[in-house]
């Protein structure tokens, strides 16, 4: 197995382990169209010679590929390295009605992706999703799949490959992981959404790995990815990051965990789909998107919805920052499609009676995509063959 370490975009030096150095330079060869290995040299600080022995490992282990020859004004013209983009990933987001199934290159581009509108029986959801992969996987049969990433609405037993507490999960699958290892005959990684999106903003995003950093996805619940000296932070059974199911309101609407007022029914997609429709009872909205699109399209209802689901978000978004003071704290989920309108109130709540410096606060813009990205990240995170 070829491991790769989150060293994200940490300076390399003589003393930095070759791994790290391995890492390095595969990050700025899959954010770059095209790259030389003098640039390499340049950009990361090692010596030359460092560079062109790990281009070559690289290479062999088929990670990258040579291409074509650079244009100098003088000298010797560079031969251009670039990802190998016959090799991809399958990515997994999982939501309990529906499920979407992409295929991802080794940078985490998105090629292409479907939505499976699931069953609410348990054997039948699994089915479908085992039958959505192939699917994609005959429709690109030029690629050479290394395994298949799913991000969970719950937390997993990593060792008894199950689920161990999805409440927003109606269908309880167990040992999903090796059903769908049996039926395609790609290795799966899986974790929860959150700690799969720290995972990804490390791999992916603009965290350099070296501070931090908390993941606060919101969707049909909230989930909360720790990200604290170089590694997930995942607590006993898993559970660590449940800020979702702290309790802010003990008289609040009763949650899908058994409690009352747990955070994520006041800040959630389900909380302002609750709260617009309390508004507007003559003419609900079916779908938090569609509330989005109202709130976008000047209604005020929609408005005043997602402006107390902000409010709620920020003021739990600053028992995290309390809890646990990271130096940043990333949102993952359509609320981030509105940010620059209801962001700020967010910000707001997370600055207001601060007990320390308040952490960096931003959104990931790219939406569901962030979700499939970090089905990726899990992927590479853990070695690919």
């Amino acid at each position: 197995m070829q491991h790769f370490i989150f060293a994200g975009k940490q300076t390399a030096s003589n003393k930095t382990p070759r791994q790290i150095n391995r890492n390095l330079l595969f990050n700025f060869i899959r954010t770059r169209p095209s790259v030389s290995r003098a640039d390499l040299a340049r950009l990361s600080g090692l010596q030359r010679s460092t560079v062109s022995l790990i281009v070559e490992e690289l290479i062999a282990d088929h990670w990258i590929l040579e291409g074509a020859t650079g244009r100098l004004p003088r000298g010797r013209r560079p031969t251009l390295i670039k990802l190998n983009d016959q090799r991809a990933v399958i990515a997994l987001d999982i939501h309990p009605a529906q499920t979407t199934v992409a295929v991802a290159d080794l940078g985490g581009k998105i090629i292409a992706q479907n939505v499976i509108v699931l069953p609410s029986d348990a054997g039948k959801a699994l089915t479908a999703i085992v039958s959505g992969i192939r699917k994609l996987i005959v429709a690109h049969k030029e690629k050479s799949f290394d395994g298949i990433g799913i991000s969970l609405p719950g937390r997993t037993d990593l060792h008894l490959q199950k689920l161990i507490f999805a409440p927003n999960l109606n269908w309880p699958v167990l040992s999903i992981k090796s059903r769908i290892q049996r039926a395609t005959g790609l290795r799966v990684e899986m974790d929860n959404v959150a700690n799969a999106c720290a995972l990804s903003e490390v791999w992916f995003g603009d965290s350099d790995g070296m501070h931090d950093l908390v993941v606060v996805n919101v969707s049909e619940g909230i989930g909360t990815g720790i990200f604290a000296n170089g590694q997930l932070l995942r607590g006993d059974n898993g559970m660590a990051g449940e800020f979702g199911h702290v309790q802010i309101d003990p008289d609040g609407p009763l949650c899908a965990c058994g409690n009352r007022g747990c955070w994520e029914t006041l800040a959630s997609n389900r909380a302002a789909l609750r709260y617009y429709n309390d508004l507007s009872p003559s003419a609900p909205a079916e779908t938090f998107d569609h509330v989005l699109k109202l709130a976008q399209s000047g209604n005020k209802k929609a408005v005043s919805a997602l402006e107390k689901t902000a409010l709620h978000l920020g003021r739990g978004i600053r028992m995290i920052a309390s809890a646990l003071a990271p130096r940043e704290i990333v949102v993952v989920g359509d609320i981030t499609g509105v940010w620059h309108t209801f962001g700020p109130i967010v910000e707001a709540e997370l600055r207001k009676h601060s007990l320390s410096k308040s952490p960096v606060l931003r959104p990931a813009y790219d939406g569901n995509a962030a979700r499939l990205r970090s089905a990726v990240a899990l992927v590479l995170s853990e070695g690919i063959v």
